[in-house]
């Protein structure tokens, strides 16, 4: 071959023109990957079901226990988180002890202290009429109790009225909630009678449940003067109940013991109804967590259905693998393709989980009387996991289908 062949040999080897794949833009490849999911409609539903009751699942727990906290929240900014609870201990030696007498008023004359009230316990049963027997009396306690307790607890009249200086010398009675539900008293009135220490009470007075004095729901309030009068009252504080400023509840818990008793305040115990509220909420937080894990759990069920729907859609379009490969699309393409098929499922299923799980915290919530809140982390979060599971349930078909050659393909179908 001569220098002039070989030139002309090279110059039209450098002159053949390359095969360059064509890119497949984003709207592309959406459009491709939803005409796979359309072409299997059952199939996809039920797969985006399993991810959307995983979802639905998560974001409803979440949103439900957002929203008991936040009415919790309200309930304490409207009652106050600044009540005192005073009670006796024991002493050194196991027995019950006693608050002193004039433990009230000591504790009255404490600075940041805004109101102080009290109750005792009274030794007495209280039934319905004088013909039950004394051992059914429904575990309704008789408590002595000061004019100024409802201002103090934040306790509320369902019906009637509270027991005033007049009639605290007289046998009548204030009933919480609880207690009258047990009694069958619906009304307080001079018709309504119960059967208390031997004695005939007029019911004048039924109260609201009382959410930081709940031992008041199951009594039967009475007034201090009569209790001493007609059930031989001791005299004794069992509970006195303590408002302070909200700036101060701290100093002033950490004196009250000394206070009430000064000689023995080790015989003392105080506590803070509204950390008994927050304590009581926190203790569903382990259900919430066993609910969560339920919801991953159908979670991950649904992750599998997506990565079978994927496998079998490799398996049935293999002639449209062979026929996209013939015509030039790449592995890459093709992988691209199944994976943007998965991730549309897969957000398919999560969008469909929030919505429900917003619907179903919505309705609950309204059910309970709490303000519905769900946390935007939480549907954001809900969807990121599917597109995550989405890939993850994806990755290995879409491998496998980039990975089957032309003539493979085609020879398969």
């Amino acid at each position: 071959m001569t220098r002039a062949s070989a030139t002309n040999a090279s110059a039209t080897k450098v002159a053949r023109p390359r095969l360059v794949a064509a890119r497949l833009r984003p709207r592309d490849v959406l459009r491709v990957g939803g005409a796979g999911l359309r072409t299997r409609p059952l199939r996809v539903f039920l797969s985006a079901l399993g991810i959307a009751i995983g979802i639905a699942a998560m974001v409803s727990v979440v949103g439900i226990s957002t929203s008991s906290r936040e009415d919790l929240n309200r309930q304490l900014a409207a009652l106050g988180t600044n009540l005192l609870t005073v009670g006796p201990g024991q002493s050194l030696f196991g027995d019950d002890a006693y608050l002193p007498e004039d433990a009230i008023d000591m504790i009255g004359r404490i600075g940041p202290v805004e109101s102080v009230s009290a109750t005792g316990n009274v030794d007495a049963r209280v039934y319905r009429n004088d013909h039950i027997p004394s051992g059914q009396s429904g575990g309704i306690g008789v408590r002595a109790a000061r004019t100024d307790l409802p201002a103090t607890v934040g306790a509320t009249l369902a019906n009637g009225a509270w027991l005033s200086d007049a009639t605290a010398g007289y046998p009548t009675v204030v009933l919480g909630a609880t207690a009258a539900d047990r009694l069958g008293v619906t009304e307080a009135g001079p018709e309504a009678q119960v059967w208390l220490g031997g004695h005939w009470f007029t019911v004048v007075g039924v109260l609201q449940p009382v959410p930081l004095a709940e031992e008041l729901d199951s009594a039967a309030l009475i007034g201090w003067p009569v209790a001493e009068q007609l059930l031989d009252f001791d005299g004794y504080a069992t509970t006195i109940y303590t408002r302070t400023r909200e700036d101060a509840v701290e100093n002033v818990r950490a004196v009250l013991a000394a206070t009430a008793n000064p000689e023995r305040p080790n015989e003392v115990t105080v506590s803070r109804p509204s950390d008994a509220l927050a304590a009581k909420q926190a203790t569903d937080q382990t259900l919430n967590g066993l609910l969560l894990g339920l919801g991953a759990v159908a979670l991950l069920v649904g992750g599998v259905g997506v990565a079978n729907t994927m496998v079998i859609s490799v398996l049935e379009r293999r002639a449209e693998i062979g026929l996209r490969r013939s015509l030039g699309a790449t592995r890459g393409q093709i992988r691209l393709q199944f994976l943007a098929e998965s991730l549309l499922l897969s957000a398919l299923g999560g969008a469909g989980g929030v919505l429900v799980g917003i619907v179903v915290t919505t309705i609950y919530a309204s059910t309970q009387g709490w303000p519905t809140v769900v946390p935007a982390w939480a549907m954001t979060g809900g969807l990121t996991a599917t597109l995550v599971i989405g890939a993850i349930a994806g990755l290995y078909p879409a491998v496998r289908a980039s990975r089957l050659s032309p003539t493979e393909a085609l020879s398969a179908s």
